[in-house]
């Protein structure tokens, strides 16, 4: 009995071969580890990494398409050495070029990098940077969990992990991340309160980030993205202004709460110093020479009427 891996095998047209699709798993483990052996190679050929795409660069190539590769080496030979400029290119070491041969993509998978050789009118290549692009998401207008709308903005940071995929599946990566990020952030904001939106930026695109990660969307695609941050949230004016009031109504609040409880404790001191005046008469006594000397001081002249202490209280009573 043939078993499963033969039977699939051989359901596959001659000159294709067998291509693993990548297995997405909402861990970090997992993905952690396809970084790893994504940039484990030194020599950053990246020729064993995991392909969404099949291809045919196995496939037998008829004889026209033989004929026309050698007469474009047998040209390349005549004109030398004049046509080694026109096929000599150098990659950056963070470049990657993948490189179709008449329309089919040649063994080895993506070039580079240093020198790659092309063959003119045969070779096509593209060129993919593999360094972290920033990506600016246009506001959104969402509404919140409380029926408020508010507008979101948001900054993707993204990287090539498949430079094939990315050349063979998809023909605007830059955009296909764009409309992705903007349908995930719409998604996510649309599940909180106003307050938690304003309040918990940081977690909500730690929230976006692994949705975006977890669920493998843009696997497919060749990219991995690296990070999501919420750069800013807007609300209506009429709103800005209604909590700018409240704001506003709530200070005055503090304000007046602080004011009553300084008079009150003033007045609970002044009480606490009648009641000593009252009992010791020298303190009275003292505090009425004090008040002397201060009128003496702020007033150029002065009438002092010396009575004693025993007749003013008489008087007073």
């Amino acid at each position: 009995m043939e078993n499963r891996s033969d039977t699939k095998a051989k359901e596959l047209p001659e000159g294709y071969k067998e291509i693993d699709h990548i297995k997405l798993s909402p861990t970090n483990k997992s993905r952690e580890t396809d970084d790893d052996d994504s940039e484990s190679s030194d020599s950053g050929r990246l020729t064993n990494i995991h392909r969404n795409v099949k291809t045919t660069e196995n496939q037998p190539r008829g004889i026209w398409e033989t004929i026309f590769i050698a007469i474009s080496y047998i040209l390349v030979i005549v004109f030398f050495p004049i046509s080694v400029f026109m096929c000599l290119v150098v990659l950056q070491e963070y470049q990657r070029a993948v490189v179709l041969r008449l329309g089919r993509l040649r063994p080895g998978g993506p070039k580079g990098p240093g020198l790659i050789f092309i063959v003119p009118c045969v070779d096509q290549y593209q060129k993919v940077d593999l360094r972290t692009t920033s990506l600016d998401v246009p506001p959104q207008d969402i509404l919140t969990k409380d029926s408020v709308t508010v507008s979101v903005d948001a900054v993707v940071y993204y990287r090539i992990s498949n430079p094939l995929d990315v050349a063979l599946q998809v023909i605007d990566p830059a955009y296909c991340c764009q409309l992705l990020a903007m349908t995930t952030l719409r998604n996510v904001t649309g599940l909180y309160m106003l307050i938690e939106l304003v309040s918990a930026k940081k977690t909500l695109s730690r929230q976006i980030k692994n949705m975006l990660d977890s669920t493998g969307a843009t696997d497919p695609w060749g990219i991995r993205i690296e990070r999501v941050e919420i750069t800013d949230i807007l609300m209506p004016e009429s709103l800005q202004r209604a909590m700018a009031v409240e704001q506003e109504a709530r200070r005055e609040a503090m304000a007046k709460v602080a004011a009553a409880n300084g008079e009150r404790d003033a007045v609970k001191a002044l009480k606490e110093a009648a009641d000593i005046m009252e009992s010791n008469p020298i303190a009275l006594q003292l505090r009425y020479l004090q008040t002397l000397n201060t009128i003496c001081n702020d007033q150029t002249e002065a009438i002092v009427f010396p009575l004693p202490i025993d007749i003013l209280q008489k008087l007073m009573k």
